[in-house]
């Protein structure tokens, strides 16, 4: 008779991980938790949170004190599903309505409060690549693709092959800011969809053109909204295909809209009463995308931004590989002085490396983006010599960097704007990913490791350390090194009054 009790003893368990990936939409907040083994990720947990953010963003601009807390008690109903987690293995990502928001930084410091994670505010470019890795990863079509998600706030449009985009655009268009905009008190007339349907593809006119040049072959649409049209479609009489939807189904949807009258009156089989009031917004995005793209018909995915998140956080995914693309593709537009930015990365590595635990920056994501700004820092080179520090944090701070949260992009932004020169701490932004005396610590390791390598050449360094107590950094060359180094010894000292303004003291012998 089988023991049950040992059944399992003998059985061989492989090395996993458990992560999780939340994405802080305009409309929904969405938690996937998923376990990674042996290369794939199974999904074990999924939660879905009505939240409709975007509801609370203003004219001005500034999110509503009522949505904000909608927000937060949101948050920490999910904080109760990732107890135990490892902040390393939980990614989470803000969209559009925090994008948008003037007082965004209200809402992701009142969440520290209840929501122990930090939280990555996106660039509308960077959901567009994650959300293309979530289909990429789940559908294996052959062929180029183009994958349209609409979300509450924006909509992203990406032609890709394989797991490789090839151009991506976020339009801001979203069903619950059209419904805001078109759809007042749940009024649904031919005329409201008239105007929403015009007002989508005035923004397309951006695209449309472009999209349609490059082509694909199939057209795959992901998202509540989507999802939600597509089951509607499947009760109409209709020969389009199961999980698809054709244009002549999307103007029957919009007739049974404006024959109901009012949101409220929408009795559809397969409608909640959630989806109701931004049912006739997202009909009438997805009526101009067809439209305007010459799209016959799209079949429907259920992965989207936050499997696109799951799939980058395995090493083996392809996150930091891509982040590496970025900095590569950088460098060569503005003709970066390669040798020279490894030297100052190599210096300012071994420094960070010296006082990591003495100034409680031992941590991945900071070692990466202190990286990144050494590597980086003289982009801006290219436009000119003189206030290289400037131009190269424009750069960083406005072009497109996939693999780079908006945050991060901010920070790497900030390190670089001052690693030389004067600082003037009233133009350092504050940051929730992290701490404004982590800011100063890392931008003080990046302009000693710019300063160290004044002189552009291999093998000038002699051997050195670097200490740290409290906001006392002591740099110990060897003995007797700066007496015939006038100059050197000058610039340390010039150094040692600019770091009186981080509030640290630079000492040297």
């Amino acid at each position: 008779m089988p023991n049950v009790n040992s059944a399992f003893d003998s059985v061989e368990v492989r090395d996993s991980s458990k992560v999780a990936a939340l994405d802080i939409g305009s409309n929904s907040f969405h938690l996937v938790v998923a376990r990674i083994v042996a290369g794939s990720v199974q999904i074990l947990h999924r939660v879905k949170q009505k939240v409709r953010l975007a509801d609370g963003l203003g004219k001005d601009g500034v999110l509503s004190e009522e949505a904000i807390q909608r927000g937060l008690k949101t948050l920490e109903v999910i904080a109760e599903s990732l107890q135990g987690f490892d902040p390393e293995n939980v990614r989470v990502v803000a969209t559009y309505t925090l994008r948008k928001a003037k007082n965004a930084k209200d809402f992701l410091k009142a969440a520290k409060a209840v929501f122990p994670f930090p939280i990555e505010v996106i660039a509308g470019v960077e959901e567009a690549r994650l959300i293309y890795q979530g289909v990429a990863h789940t559908n294996h079509q052959q062929g180029q693709r183009l994958i349209v998600d609409i979300g509450g706030g924006s909509t992203e449009f990406i032609i890709g092959e394989a797991f490789e985009p090839k151009i991506l655009r976020s339009l801001q268009m979203g069903c619950v800011s059209y419904t805001n905009r078109f759809f007042k008190n749940g009024e649904l007339k031919p005329k409201n969809f008239l105007k929403a349907i015009t007002s989508a593809q005035q923004e397309l006119e951006m695209i449309d053109k472009q999209y349609r040049q490059l082509g694909w072959k199939t057209c795959i649409g992901t998202s509540g909204t989507i999802k939600v049209i597509i089951e509607l479609a499947s009760h109409l009489d209709s020969t389009t295909p199961e999980n698809c939807v054709s244009k002549s189904d999307l103007y029957a949807l919009m007739d049974l809209c404006c024959d109901a009258g009012n949101s409220e009156n929408l009795k559809l089989e397969g409608l909640s009463i959630d989806r109701q009031p931004v049912l006739a917004a997202g009909l009438s995005i997805l009526i101009a995308v067809f439209n305007s793209l010459k799209i016959e018909a799209m079949e429907f995915s259920p992965a989207a931004l936050r499997e696109g998140v799951l799939y980058e956080m395995e090493d083996h995914l392809q996150h930091l590989d891509i982040r590496e693309r970025s900095a590569q593709s950088l460098a060569t537009r503005y003709d970066v002085d390669v040798e020279h930015a490894k030297r100052v990365f190599n210096t300012t590595m071994a420094l960070y490396q010296e006082c990591k635990k003495a100034w409680k920056i031992d941590n991945k994501e900071l070692k990466n983006l202190l990286g990144w700004a050494a590597l980086l820092h003289e982009v801006g080179l290219q436009i000119n010599t003189r206030g290289i520090q400037r131009h190269s944090a424009y750069i960083l701070q406005n072009i497109e960097l996939p693999g780079f949260g908006q945050e991060q992009q901010n920070l790497l932004a900030s390190l670089v704007r001052f690693h030389r020169k004067k600082i003037r701490v009233d133009e350092i932004p504050e940051y929730t990913i992290l701490g404004q005396e982590q800011v100063h610590k890392l931008m003080t390791l990046l302009r000693l490791g710019v300063l160290l390598n004044i002189k552009r050449q291999d093998n000038i360094l002699p051997e050195l350390s670097i200490t740290t107590k409290g906001e006392t950094v002591a740099l110990r060359l060897p003995e007797n090194w700066l007496q015939n180094k006038p100059v050197f010894s000058a610039d340390l000292e010039r150094e040692c009054n600019y770091l009186k303004e981080l509030d640290f003291t630079l000492e040297y012998n």
